[in-house]
């Protein structure tokens, strides 16, 4: 399983890179990981016409997309939309931070699960 990071370098950078899910258990017909600490979970709905200029994530956190997607560009210039049913954890609290936009004016629906 794929999760899409988006971070942070030193001097205030973002960018993506892959991480894949660390399996640690195997129980019937599942595999699961490791727990993961985490500190609420936040509902949020994000209307069609959704266009955010450059602004750094408020927090660590996932964001898991239940429908519809975003496109995501990083300041080094790589775009990637996170559709429905994919994972982001967003890390770039520092720097230029990233451009979030709607995919095809759907609205989207998605939780937000904050690391801190």
């Amino acid at each position: 399983m794929r999760i899409h990071n988006l971070y942070a370098d030193a001097a205030g950078e973002s960018h993506f890179r892959d991480v894949e899910v660390e399996w640690v258990e195997q129980r019937n017909a599942s595999r699961l990981s490791a727990r993961l600490p985490a500190c609420g979970i936040i509902f949020r709905e994000t209307g069609g016409e959704y266009d955010l200029s450059w602004h750094p994530a408020p927090r660590r956190q996932y964001i898991i997309n239940l429908d519809g997607g975003v496109r995501i560009t990083a300041s080094d210039g790589e775009s990637r939309v996170i559709g429905a049913g994919e994972v982001i954890l967003v890390e770039d609290t520092t720097g230029k931070g990233h451009l979030s936009q709607s995919v095809a004016g759907q609205m989207r629906r998605s939780i937000f699960v904050p690391l801190e």
